[in-house]
């Protein structure tokens, strides 16, 4: 029997990239939302889909220098490359490959994700670049499309960068993962899940949600479930949707945490920031924390705020409620700092 984590995901082989992507070490670099294809299970936002723009993480890319900054906030010890098509810009690409290598080693592992079966000459180039691996994503539906990609396949394996098949997991998969045991290279399986992009045409397709804690869709899991059983020997990885959630995004974040935090900020488990905060006039905020004796090492004054450790609010509560509006506040420590609550003060200063 083949162990489940409390996430839902199994395996019975996982690759490089997948095991620095479970430490929340990879980075994810989207460098187009152009695509070629038209999928209909597609999860990528509406600001970022059919659009020519450059993410790393959450930050967007306008410098080399975003990627790198990213990629230090983390301390990654690999990247993922994805999209949209990525082979789209397969020059960027190759040069956002060579600039992560040179600045960060060639230990830092970098795979790519793509719909293609691209040529020899353009493996070459990636590989040259430093390209470590390759995740290609047939149409299920499109066997004879499945043929260029084993031609590529056996292309990406003379070249020695390791290569496998990633697709959603759904019923037509079978045939993917004959192939995938037939040129003995992996197969990784995603559950389908549903996105505000595209749910109605999840909905359209048949497809609903499996259960109110995750956005997998029903039956997508099984589908895995009996691909595994009936292949034996299949290198195989199935990555749940809460998997995504509740392990990936948890320690990519707890990673930036504890690369990021200030002095004050409180890194809970989820890897969210917690502090507080002291809105109004931040030169009169900042005399009276001056008055109160408060270490400048336990705030950090913004242009219409100030933020400060949680407790220190807490103790400082009486002197400044009748002055200044406060509260408690939980972000994520990525790029743009995302407030996921506010928690307002009472009169004695403690969280209501």
């Amino acid at each position: 029997m083949i162990p489940h984590t409390e996430s839902g995901s199994f395996s019975t082989y996982l690759p490089e990239g997948c095991k620095l992507c479970q430490k929340g070490a990879k980075m994810v670099l989207f460098v187009t939302g152009l695509c070629s294809r038209d999928c209909f299970y597609c999860p990528i936002s509406e600001e970022r889909s059919g659009i020519d723009v450059i993410f790393a993480n959450e930050r967007p890319v306008y410098s080399d220098n975003d990627i790198l900054e990213e990629a230090c906030s983390m301390n990654a010890l690999g990247t993922g490359i994805t999209g949209g098509e990525p082979l789209l810009v397969q020059d960027r690409v190759a040069g956002y490959i060579e600039l992560l290598k040179e600045h960060f080693g060639k230990s830092h592992h970098i795979h790519l994700y793509t719909s293609q079966s691209p040529q020899r000459d353009i493996l070459q180039k990636l590989k040259t670049a430093g390209l470590d691996e390759i995740r290609f994503h047939p149409d299920i539906f499109d066997r004879q499309s499945l043929k260029e990609f084993i031609r590529s396949v056996k292309w990406a394996k003379e070249l020695d960068i390791d290569v496998g098949f990633e697709i959603p997991s759904r019923k037509g998969a079978e045939h993917v993962a004959h192939a995938a045991m037939d040129q003995d290279i992996f197969l990784n399986m995603n559950e389908l899940e549903f996105s505000h992009s595209n749910a109605e045409a999840m909905k359209e397709h048949g497809f609903t949600i499996s259960n109110d804690v995750s956005c997998g869709a029903s039956g997508s899991q099984a589908v895995a479930s009996d691909i595994f059983r009936q292949n034996p020997g299949l290198k195989a990885h199935f990555c749940s949707s809460c998997f995504k959630d509740a392990v990936q995004l948890r320690t990519r974040l707890l990673r930036i945490a504890e690369t990021t935090a200030r002095e004050f900020d409180e890194i809970t488990p989820d890897g969210t920031l917690f502090y507080g905060v002291i809105e109004g006039d931040v030169e009169e905020i900042v005399e009276m924390l001056n008055e109160l004796e408060v270490p400048k090492k336990h705030y950090c004054p913004g242009k219409t705020r100030v933020e400060l450790g949680w407790w220190v609010l807490e103790e400082i509560s009486s002197e400044i409620i009748d002055h200044f509006t406060a509260w408690y506040e939980e972000s994520y420590p990525t790029y743009g700092r995302l407030v996921v609550e506010r928690i307002p003060l009472d009169l004695e200063g403690a969280a209501v």
